[in-house]
């Protein structure tokens, strides 16, 4: 199936054209980001906080600590909310209404499930730190029994789950178009710097490590 299933949760209601369900479309916008933003209500109060996460397959994995407020409460069972947001320009219009972003998104809707063994919990391991620089993964320590005890991971399925995105100029009104101002698309882009060491450390990045970030743009 090459697309997932709409809900009422998913809907697109705002600009529907904008949303889509294609799983192809889904799975690369969760695959350009680095950082998803969590909700849930913790005690009657709405809280919604950033975490890394890696997707492998129709599946979303987070982790975090054993103590770790936000993870506990997902580990219950409760309905939560996981967003990703990637911002590729700045729609910069005639008219301060029309002014606006391109941005491709996804949100994902459902419970997320605690990984208890302990092979498919270092495979999540692998693949968050694979998210972060591919590669990196056989050249550093693998984590400890101690390590392993002390993060919980989440394995959230995507299954309730849509994407908006939004491309193109500023949709300004014909009778502004003449107004004396610039307007288009300004592009933005998410680019690696040069590597910097930890203070103390012997040496500079490795050639490895310097050949994978150097120049590295985030699509």
């Amino acid at each position: 199936m090459n697309a997932y299933t709409p809900t009422e949760r998913t809907q697109v209601r705002r600009l529907p054209k904008r949303g889509s369900f294609d799983r192809d479309v889904i799975h690369s916008i969760l695959d350009a980001g680095f950082i998803c933003h969590l909700g849930f209500i913790h005690e009657g109060n709405p809280i919604v906080l950033p975490t890394g996460y890696g997707r492998s397959g129709d599946t979303l994995y987070l982790h975090g600590s054993l103590a770790s407020r936000m993870f506990k409460a997902a580990a219950s069972g409760i309905e939560i909310c996981a967003t990703v947001t990637i911002v590729d320009g700045l729609v910069l219009a005639k008219s301060a209404f029309h002014h606006s972003m391109n941005y491709r998104s996804v949100a994902v809707f459902g419970r997320a499930r605690p990984v208890e063994d302990r092979e498919q919990k270092l495979e999540a391991l692998r693949l968050f730190t694979e998210h972060v620089l591919p590669g990196r993964w056989e050249k550093i320590r693998q984590p400890s029994e101690l390590e392993l005890k002390a993060t919980l991971v989440l394995a959230l399925p995507l299954e309730e789950v849509s994407a908006k995105v939004r491309t193109g100029p500023p949709l300004d009104d014909e009778e502004d178009l003449a107004w004396p101002v610039w307007a288009g698309v300004l592009p933005l882009r998410l680019r690696a710097d040069d590597p910097v060491p930890p203070e103390g450390a012997n040496g500079v990045a490795d050639a490895w490590t310097k050949r994978r970030l150097a120049g590295t743009i985030i699509e």
